[in-house]
């Protein structure tokens, strides 16, 4: 305990010179003031260091340096949940270099844990982000530095449940679904690392899990092109977006190729009186094809409103 004490002790010192603009460790005998406590301030990343003197100063520990300009456009909005709803995706280049991290950018995973579900078409809807398992209550935190934009309770997401979204400002989003608790508010700066909320299974969940999301100005693609749930690390500094990533086909692990061949994919909404025999014929393709593409029997019962891959 002794050593954890005076450890402590020399920690608060060091700070206090910072504080005080001496050298951690002083060339001379110098009278230094001692720290005893310190304060919150409104401001989470600056405290109060309180001296044996009955004097204090600030300490900064460390604001997040965020391009706020980039952050705040037209498309800026903390009440709805999908704020690039108008953006015309044509606007987007077809390739565009992201700075994801550096050492002015940070990154942490939001938590560890294997992709039970990924980036993909599941029950013949678009799942568009990955789950990751988790237990009620464990901590959830920011990806990258950024402001948050939106934070939204499960009346108001729907499936998404307690929501918050992060914008950076290399353009993404990240969004973290399902939480128990939200810890964190509208035009929040945030640091990568910080918390902002508790992992739970509130909105359309079917248990405890992190529904996170990756989004270049409203587009979707495969959180896991930018990291390794698993392990935690980032996949790259830089991520090249290509404009294909945002086919709900495309996912991580595809050569270029396979990522444009499987974005140019067409899909079918079943409709009232389809067939799988009926939907080969109308798209020149065969009903073994179809069952391949969508991993389904060809004694399948069709839903209406179900989407197929046709081609």
């Amino acid at each position: 305990m002794k050593k954890i004490y005076f450890a402590l002790l020399f920690l608060l010192t060091s700070l206090a010179c910072m504080a005080q603009g001496l050298p951690a460790v002083p060339d001379s005998v110098v009278p230094i003031r001692l720290p005893m406590d310190t304060l919150d301030t409104q401001d989470k990343y600056t405290r109060i260091i309180l001296f044996d003197d009955h004097t204090w100063n600030y300490l900064d520990l460390g604001h997040p340096k965020i391009d706020t300009a980039s952050l705040f456009d037209q498309y800026w909005t903390t009440t709805e949940m999908h704020a690039y709803r108008n953006y015309p995706a044509s606007q987007i280049p077809d390739e565009i270099d992201l700075l994801l991290a550096d050492s002015l950018n940070n990154y942490c995973a939001p938590i560890l844990g294997p992709v039970y579900s990924g980036y993909k078409v599941r029950h013949g809807s678009q799942h568009t982000g990955v789950d990751i398992p988790l237990s009620t209550g464990d901590t959830i935190v920011a990806a990258f530095d950024g402001v948050v934009r939106y934070v939204g309770t499960t009346k108001q997401t729907g499936g998404y449940g307690n929501l918050v979204v992060i914008r950076h400002s290399n353009g993404l989003e990240t969004y973290y679904g399902h939480l128990s608790k939200t810890l964190c508010e509208p035009n929040d700066p945030v640091k990568a690392g910080d918390v902002i909320g508790l992992g739970g299974s509130t909105g359309r969940s079917t248990g405890p899990h992190l529904h996170f999301e990756t989004r270049y100005k409203g587009q979707t693609f495969d959180p896991d092109r930018v990291i390794d749930f698993q392990t935690g690390a980032l996949r790259d500094s830089i991520l090249t977006l290509h404009k294909h990533y945002f086919s709900i086909y495309s996912h991580y692990g595809q050569t270029d190729t396979e990522s444009k061949a499987a974005s140019d994919r067409i899909v079918y909404s079943v409709r009232s009186g389809d067939t799988l025999s009926g939907i080969a014929k109308k798209y020149g393709t065969t009903v073994s094809a179809i069952c391949k593409l969508n991993n389904i029997s060809s004694k399948k019962t069709l839903r209406i409103g179900e989407k197929l891959i046709v081609r």
